[in-house]
């Protein structure tokens, strides 16, 4: 309790031994005091080691917890990154994350990356899988960019990926809430003031994309400045994007293909900058699971591309529609994930499962549902 509070229970106890007519100096009024004193000091003690319970909460794991080993197969995509410490990183406490295949078989589990096993450029292990052993099928890529997932069916274990019903879930980014505006979103672009209209990066440019197809039509009714491999050059680095969004009003999140839940950076770098996104991919409603409605813009919201383009001008001509869009900032911070997060979690859900069986039957079926 704080200096000068009391707790509810001893107003009861002063106004009882103080009342008119209660002489506690009687005999057995005074034991009678005295019970009503040692119920109030045992209830006393039973909220004390109710707080340290809870305080304790905060303090380290125990060191008693099992130990988990995770062997990285490969490095997604051949990219070498350092592995991560997870409890500095993310507080999850006795887990070892390695990409030493001599470790195959004291590991708990194995992750492999689906691009680089589907391909056949890397080998799944030779040995036999040790008893108890799970593997992990990793994927953060949409179900039109990950070929031959049939060839996986009653292979793993467990999956991680970005789909909400996977075993470990790991989504590109997710919103905090945040107490009082501290850390908000809205307290990092606070200063922001945007002076261009739309922009879009691009990386990957297919004629077959309808992110390509829309961009064709939309730039027929408002000026959209296009960077990557395909427009202007952009400065290199994780924050290049965010930066050079800081000078536009809206950006143009769009994904490469359409799949329940595939939602990728290009959301949360708009979010993160200021930017308003304006967004094509899952439903509306899918991106309602991560962010609030009036926190984007969905191309499905409006019956032609020209209709589109006129609310985005009139959004920028009118403060209170742009307010509309961006009030909600300042209730919320948000997180990205990267790729060592992703090994942690997977160590947490490998521990909370460990002696239980289970398998992948129908991998291909679940990840195009």
């Amino acid at each position: 309790f704080s200096a000068g509070s009391k707790p509810f229970f001893w107003d009861r106890l002063s106004s009882s031994l103080t009342a008119p007519g209660n002489n506690i100096h009687s005999g057995m009024k005074r034991g009678c005091a005295l019970n009503y004193v040692l119920c109030a000091v045992c209830t006393a003690t039973v909220f004390l080691t109710l707080g340290i319970s809870v305080l304790y909460l905060h303090v380290p794991p125990s060191p008693r917890l099992s130990h988990i080993t995770i062997l990285i197969w490969v490095h997604p995509f051949g990219v070498v990154a350092p592995l991560p410490d997870c409890w500095k990183q993310f507080q999850i406490h006795g887990c070892t994350i390695t990409d030493d295949k001599h470790a195959y078989r004291q590991a708990d589990a194995v992750i492999f990356h689906h691009r680089d096993i589907c391909s056949g450029r890397v080998r799944m292990p030779t040995e036999p899988r040790p008893r108890s052993q799970k593997w992990i099928w990793l994927n953060h890529e949409s179900p039109t960019h990950s070929p031959r997932l049939q060839k996986f069916d009653r292979v793993f274990n467990l999956t991680l990926s970005y789909r909400v019903d996977s075993d470990i879930y790991v989504p590109y980014g997710h919103l905090i809430p945040v107490v009082n505006g501290s850390g908000s979103l809205d307290q990092t672009t606070s200063l922001r003031r945007p002076s261009r209209l739309l922009a879009w990066v691009v990386s990957h440019w297919s004629a077959s994309h309808a992110r390509v197809s829309f961009y064709n039509e939309l730039k027929r009714y408002v000026n959209i400045d296009v960077y990557g491999r395909a427009g202007k050059p952009l400065k290199k680095g994780r924050e290049a994007v965010q930066e050079m969004l800081r000078d536009y009003m809206f950006y143009l999140a769009m994904e490469n293909s359409q799949h329940t839940d595939y939602i990728t950076e290009k959301l949360w770098n708009a979010v993160r900058a200021g930017a308003i996104p304006v967004v094509l991919g899952p439903s509306r409603q899918n991106y309602e699971r991560l962010l609030p409605p009036e926190a984007f813009i969905h191309v499905d919201d409006f019956p032609t591309v020209e209709e589109l383009a006129q609310y985005l001008n009139k959004v920028k001509q009118n403060p209170d529609l742009m307010k509309h869009h961006l009030s909600w900032r300042q209730n919320y911070s948000v997180h990205q994930s990267y790729r060592g997060e992703r090994f942690c979690q997977a160590c947490k859900v490998v521990r909370r499962t460990r002696g239980q069986t289970s398998e992948v039957p129908h991998l291909k079926d679940w990840f195009c549902s």
